[in-house]
């Protein structure tokens, strides 16, 4: 075994230690509890970019992307762009004609503004329209056409509904390898007092939608191990890896 192997080793064991120890598991999601009250994930840039994203989390995006080389990122729910660019980036480092597709109901003038004058804005591509509309899933399949290897981020509204159709629209796109990700499944952990106003809550939020897509969805799996490395994740359950074509 050479070093890198022995390191990479090390990780697995590692990661096998922290997904077998219920009280840092438990003591994580306390944390995150405490860290959503007070808008954390609210606090961070990517590229000048406000990303509104557990760092961790990014860190995990980037991990994907540089491992499945996908020449083609979806993402539902823009923002700022800060997730489009932060995506953005590592495509760039891949090279070739890989894109990122952002897709917003939404998408206000000082935010487009921003994303197109950004220097990675020649590898973003903006789609205005409710990603759980067929027109605007069919315009992100026009993107998607000829396309070797698809990676798909949902983060847009977070009822249970809107997610489970979003899974049912773009989970086709994914190809085997890949991965789909679905953020703010920890709403189903968190106290329901958090999301007071909100649509959402628990019983109804990604992490149900991901439940019941699951159970008719044999093309993937939950990788467990994703959200055991983090710790501190915004996707518990939400790391959905695409089994086959």
């Amino acid at each position: 075994m050479d070093e890198v192997e022995r390191f990479s080793a090390e990780v697995r064991a590692n990661v096998d230690r922290l997904m077998a120890d219920a009280d840092m598991q438990a003591l994580s999601r306390a944390w995150l509890a405490e860290v959503t009250r007070r808008r954390y994930t609210y606090n961070f840039t990517w590229l000048g970019r406000p990303v509104i994203q557990m760092p961790q989390d990014l860190l995990a995006v980037q991990e994907l992307i540089w491992q499945v080389r996908p020449d083609l990122v979806v993402e539902t729910g823009i923002a700022h762009g800060g997730s489009l660019v932060h995506s953005a980036s590592v495509l760039e480092l891949l090279g070739g004609d890989r894109l990122v597709v952002g897709v917003d109901v939404d998408i206000r003038a000082h935010n487009r503004r921003e994303i197109e004058k950004h220097p990675l804005a020649h590898r973003i591509r903006l789609i205005e329209g409710s990603s759980s509309d067929e027109r605007t899933a069919a315009a992100v399949r026009d993107h998607a056409r000829g396309r070797q290897a698809v990676l798909v981020v949902l983060d847009s509204d977070h009822t249970h509904a809107h997610v489970l159709r979003e899974l049912q629209l773009y989970s086709p796109l994914v190809t085997r390898g890949s991965y789909l990700v679905v953020f703010d499944t920890l709403i189903e952990d968190l106290p329901n007092s958090l999301f007071a106003g909100r649509a959402w809550g628990k019983g109804n939020n990604p992490k149900t939608a991901v439940w019941e897509f699951l159970a008719t969805s044999p093309r993937f799996e939950i990788d467990p191990r994703i959200p055991a490395k983090l710790l501190l994740t915004c996707a518990p359950d939400g790391f959905l890896r695409c089994v086959s074509d």
